[in-house]
């Protein structure tokens, strides 16, 4: 029979580690690996389009349009929004690990479609079969991470989440830039192959089974909704740009979603059993954290999508040189992200983060000051502090919703994050991109004003354009060198006034992070570590835990 003292230590350990299964607690670092390099695939098979969009429009390559690039980008944001609460649930009912390891196939299974594929209406389906498999790998990464570290491991485990997922998103264009420059365009969908392979190896031996335990019943009509409502939405902030923010296409998309979405709420609010709480808004970390990590999405994939054309077209790099001068991105989300926890332990999560939104704000303030002449020091010096701000934002905002996330729904959290992102990456490619167009078409406007209609149309479309009518020699040689100063400078001109509007939105929500998001200085459950808390069990040696 077990003594008061030996009762209570045993009682202590389990505590300490959450109900957690001794050999998961184990290897619970090897099962972090496997979900980052899942993680990793998702981000890197995203962003290698950063680079690659100019060579697949080149005639002599795939040939696609500009409306075919647009949507050979955004049929996988469309279908990956779309489905991630479905995703989710469907993760948490019937299994985690099952479903990260079906989205894996899915993703390669699209991934070596769009490599084979020969023209943009294939490509675009396969980028729509790599938004379905990408639905369900990234909510199990973050729902099986929040179920295999317990509370006073989570924040940290979290950070190096966040820090990969930052991260993958530089390593893409340098992995795209590469295959480029070496291989044909379809080659930078095959990277992901021999990830896929490695992580669907490894998950099979190393990631544990878990999902809800209380068994709750689907929600195929809230399932539905919310695959409509979001989809519609989505597809209204991709077309914004092109048919105008208020005409009535856009006017009506955006009408017919907010009422699916209107619906999707009254349903999940009076069901017995809502794929969605919506009690969880109540929770200022969960609501605060939300709109937080929008925005900071709104700023990373607006700020690369304009990076990326501005390196090429305006600075004259390579689309391998463009994509290794954004490596910094990467290292300082790399090195900072792990170090959030210990500073949130020690500030505030509120503090930790709004400083980091307000870093982004200035990065971007710093943005608009690019030229078209304007050093790389200048560059890389905006591009760290865009960094640094986001790895300061992202692991704290992230942690603070799955904490008030009960375990059994972690991958409803988990899909609630990942929504959050892409609604933020998707307003900021369309807003920012939009801005850009605007003021690009209006300065160039006026060098091709003699031009046949087809080359004005060409022309004012992007920068990306010009480039392409001189390789075809529509553009006559004594005027290419002129055409291309208005093009450069209408296109920084576009850059300063989207990076501006990008920074006033990104304080403002620095401002509110500040002030509404709970500090939780004093809660180990959110925090994960405080000065003066007893070291971890190492996990070696016997374990009691009944």
């Amino acid at each position: 029979m077990e003594t008061g003292p030996e009762r209570n230590d045993s009682v202590a350990i389990e505590d300490d580690l959450d109900g957690i299964a001794p050999d998961v607690y184990e290897r619970r670092w090897k099962v972090l690996a496997v979900l980052c390099a899942s993680l990793m695939i998702v981000i890197i098979g995203n962003t290698v389009l950063n680079v690659a969009l100019p060579t697949m429009a080149d005639p002599e390559q795939l040939g696609a349009s500009n409306t075919e690039l647009q949507w050979i980008v955004d049929a996988y944001a469309l279908v990956f929004a779309g489905l991630l609460f479905t995703a989710g649930a469907l993760g948490d009912r019937f299994g985690r690990k099952g479903a990260l390891q079906i989205g894996l196939l899915i993703f390669g299974a699209g991934s070596m479609f769009g490599a084979l594929s020969d023209s943009s209406s294939q490509l675009i389906a396969a980028r729509a079969v790599m938004g379905i498999g990408a639905a369900f790998v990234m909510p199990s990464t973050l729902s099986i991470l929040t179920n295999v570290f317990p509370r006073r491991e989570r924040a940290k485990a979290i950070a190096i989440w966040a820090g990969i997922s930052g991260a993958g998103a530089a390593i893409g264009p340098v992995t795209s830039g590469f295959l480029l420059q070496h291989f044909w365009w379809g080659s930078v969908f095959l990277v992901n192959i021999p990830i896929i392979v490695a992580a669907l190896a490894s998950g099979y031996l190393l990631l544990p089974k878990s999902k809800d335990t209380t068994a709750s019943p689907l929600d195929p009509f809230g399932a539905l909704l919310s695959i409509v409502g979001l989809s519609a939405f989505v597809y209204a902030i991709i077309e914004g740009p092109n048919h105008g923010w208020t005409s009535a296409e856009s006017l009506t998309w955006f009408g017919a979603s907010v009422a699916v979405l209107a619906v999707f709420v009254w349903w999940e609010s009076t069901t017995r059993h809502p794929m969605l709480d919506l009690r969880l808004f109540g929770d200022r970390r969960f609501a605060v954290s939300s709109g937080g990590i929008t925005l900071v999405f709104f700023a990373m994939f607006g700020t690369f999508f304009v990076l990326s054309q501005y390196l090429q077209f305006v600075l004259g790099y390579s689309p391998l040189g463009a994509a290794v001068r954004l490596l910094p991105v990467s290292v300082v989300m790399m090195v900072l992200a792990p170090q959030t926890p210990r500073l949130s332990a020690r500030f505030g999560a509120n503090v930790v983060a709004s400083v980091g939104l307000t870093l982004v704000a200035v990065g971007l303030a710093a943005m608009s000051l690019f030229e078209t002449d304007s050093s790389y020091i200048q560059v890389i010096a905006t591009i760290v502090v865009l960094a640094a701000g986001m790895a300061l934002t992202m692991s704290p905002m992230t942690n603070q919703l799955m904490s008030a996330v009960p375990r059994d729904r972690a991958g409803i959290g988990s899909a609630m994050n990942d929504t959050t992102r892409e609604f933020g990456g998707a307003l900021g490619v369309a807003v920012l991109g939009s801005i850009v167009t605007s003021q690009y078409a209006a300065g160039v406007g006026s060098a091709v004003a003699g031009a046949s209609e087809q080359v004005r149309n060409v022309a004012t479309s992007s920068i990306a354009g010009v480039e392409n009518l001189i390789a075809q020699g529509a553009v006559p040689a004594d005027r290419i060198d002129a055409l291309r100063v208005v093009a450069g400078q209408s296109f920084v001109d576009g850059v300063g006034a989207a990076a501006m509007v990008g920074a006033v939105l990104v304080l403002g929500a620095a401002c509110a992070v500040r002030f509404l998001l709970p500090s939780d200085r004093d809660n180990p459950d959110v925090i994960g570590e405080r000065v003066g808390v007893p070291a971890a069990p190492s996990g070696e040696g016997p374990i009691v835990v009944r």
